[in-house]
Parts: C-alpha cells; structure tokens; sequence
C-alpha cells in the first residue's frame, strides 16, 4: 500500500520534516495509489504535534494493511492508536515534565483512494474544496470538514448535553468561549489534563488545574469523519489551519486559487491572510511582516496551508483505471506525477 504523505506544520512548533524547503514546507513523499494529506496545528508547545507526524500516518498504514482496503474504521482506529501512544509518552514524563499534560494538536487529515476522499479532523482546521459549476463557470466552495470549537453553538450544545451536571463546561472569556473556560477546541490529540483526572493536579501550572476533579473526559479524541465521492469537475482541495479561516471566507480562499496559476497557491493563500490581519491592526503587510515571529502571535495565529489538484480526467476514471496520472501539488509547489487507483489493495502491502 504506497501514499503520498504531505505534512505541513506550523512555524511555531519549530520543527522541520526532512525533505521540506527553506519556508518549512514539505511536499512530502509520493507512492502509488493512495494519496495523504496532514495539518497537524499544535497548541502548548510542539510535541504533540510531532508525535502526530510522526506516527499517526504509520499507524494508517498498518490497519490499512490489515483491513486490506481504506475505510472509516480503518482512519478511526489510527487515530485512537496515536491519541493512545501520546498518553503513553505523557504517563513516562509526567514526574520529569509535568506540564506536557498540557500539550495538544488539532488533526486534520485528507486521504484519496481511487475517486473516494476521506476527510477527518478533530479541533478547528478545514477541508475546503474548490467545485466548479459548469452552466455558469464559477468555481463553488464545499467545506468539507467539521469543526469542533467552542464558538460554535452546536459545539457548546454538543458539551452541555455530554456534561449535564457541570454549568461551567463552556465559559465566555475575553469575548471568547473556551471548554472550562482554558481551552478553545473541544476534541484534540492530547490535552490530557482535560481527558484524564489523575493529570490534571500538581505540579501541573495552576492555571491549567481546575477546581473540582472531573468524573468523564472532558475533551475528546474522536474525529468527525466525512466520506465524499469526487466528481470529474471538482477542482482542488484546499488543506488548512484555523489561522487561514480566521481572516479568509471559503469562497474568498477558492477564488484566490481558481484566478491565479497553480504554482505558489498555497504561499498565496498566507500572504492574503496575512494582509487581512494587517487591514485589521490598521498596519500595512511589510511591516507586518518585519514583527518578531515571537511577538506576532498576538497579531495572528500559524497560517499551514496545502492544496492538492485534482485531474477532472483521472477522477471520472479513477475506479477503474490503473494507468493515468494525476497532477498532485502541495502547498504550491508542484509534485511529480501519479496514479489514482482503486482502493482495495490487489497484492500485500508493504509498510
């Protein structure tokens, strides 16, 4: 079983894959027949995150293997198996390193199996893809992706009802509505001060220690998965952290990649964010841009973007079609050509 892995970070994790380029991207590796994509947005700090990119696509690769075909079982059950290997590193260096209690990632993950797109995500990254109407030649944007913040109403309704008896299981702060009043999505890899109660106590900070022990997880590590089958005039799929959405509509980030080349859509995508901040703190982009990386955190959130192109061709035949290639670009730059192929494996995978 062969996948394309193409995992871009955030700058702030401060961690670069090997074979990604000088902005910290990473085109990834190609393989035949399968195609994946990871957004891993990390909060507290980097490990979890890494640890995310690290096994999380290996561990679909093995149940893959085992299924002998791609599914929702098989993605669900990859992502229990890293939630579950992250626990293990924080039980090993809670005595050393308590505050790794703390460390969580939202996870956003595409995978393409013959015409088939499977998206799953926990926390607040989006799938968005680029579907061009042929009877007036617009290009529409569909999110794909559901998202799990506490902003959202049917979220805060979601944990009033899986938490009856606890009237502060969401609390406004700062104009912001946040999970105990600490934390903005309500499903993370890690967390685990907010998913286990023997982790949430000293020497943990205070500020992340709550004032009553708390009987069920609070958070959860269960992804919502979609299932969307391609069709010959979808476009693109465009791959990105809340940072992007924060300053950017769907349709405007669809627009920006159907009205200019291919090449460079998803640095493009940054800059534009980027300038809808600036617009915000009345300052103009370059000097935006001139702020220390550390200090502009409080101006705009990480910005990781990748998207894929799709073939319209390939797509329609895809199911039943071995040999075409497919023209796959991450993050802008452009990737070397590849099969799309049915998604049950006709010969033992190699892992």
């Amino acid at each position: 079983m062969n996948f394309l892995r193409a995992c871009f970070r955030p700058k702030a994790d401060r961690y670069v894959h090997t074979g990604s380029d000088a902005s910290g991207r990473q085109d990834g590796l190609l393989w035949t027949l399968w195609h994946f994509c990871g957004i891993y947005d990390g909060h507290g700090g980097p490990e979890t995150s890494r640890f995310i990119n690290e096994n999380l696509f290996q561990h679909l690769k093995r149940f893959t293997a085992e299924h002998q075909s791609m599914s929702v079982e098989v993605i669900r059950k990859a992502f229990q198996a890293t939630e579950d290997g992250f626990f293990s590193v924080v039980s090993r260096q809670w005595p050393m390193k308590p505050q790794i209690a703390a460390v969580g990632s939202c996870c956003l993950v595409g995978v393409i199996c013959g015409g088939t797109l499977y998206v799953a995500n926990l926390g607040d990254s989006r799938a968005v893809l680029g579907r061009l109407v042929k009877a007036t030649g617009e290009v529409l944007a569909i999110q794909l992706s559901a998202e799990h913040n506490a902003s959202v109403e049917a979220v805060r309704q979601e944990l009033q009802s899986l938490h009856p008896d606890d009237s502060q299981i969401v609390v406004l702060k700062h104009n912001v509505w946040r999970v105990k009043g600490l934390i903005q999505v309500s499903r993370s890899i890690g967390d685990v001060y907010l998913k286990k109660a023997e982790y949430n106590r000293e020497p943990l900070y205070q500020k992340f220690r709550l004032r009553e022990p708390f009987k069920r997880p609070i958070l959860s590590a269960e992804p919502s998965i979609t299932v969307h089958q391609l069709l010959p005039h979808d476009q693109f799929i465009i791959f990105a952290s809340d940072g992007l959405w924060e300053h950017l509509t769907n349709q405007e980030a669809v627009d920006l990649v159907q009205n200019h080349p291919r090449n460079g859509s998803a640095r493009r995508l940054v800059k534009a964010a980027l300038q809808e901040a600036a617009k915000k703190r009345e300052m103009r982009y370059s000097d935006l841009k001139k702020i220390d990386r550390g200090v502009r955190r409080h101006f705009h959130d990480d910005i990781t973007v990748v998207v894929v192109f799709l073939d319209s061709h390939l797509v329609s035949r895809a199911s039943s079609v071995r040999s075409p290639n497919v023209s796959v670009k991450g993050g802008g730059i452009n990737v070397p050509p590849n099969f799309l192929a049915p998604c049950t494996p006709t010969e033992p995978v190699a892992t």
